[in-house]
């Protein structure tokens, strides 16, 4: 459990980084909803990464 929590911030930031490729091979680059959902699990994963990796080594 606590390697699926280390790694649950890069999972997160692996994840809307395809979501924006993703978006760029369809060409679907205007949809704010997609873009806007890509960025925030980028922040919430790169948060949750420093958080949860400062918390678990403590």
């Amino acid at each position: 459990m606590k390697n699926l929590l280390k790694n649950l911030g890069v999972i997160l930031v692996v994840l809307g980084a395809i979501i924006l490729i993703a978006c760029y091979f369809t060409g679907d680059v205007n949809n704010n909803v997609i873009l806007g959902s890509a960025m925030t699990l980028i922040v919430v994963g790169l948060l949750s990464f420093i958080i949860l990796n400062k918390r678990i080594t403590d």
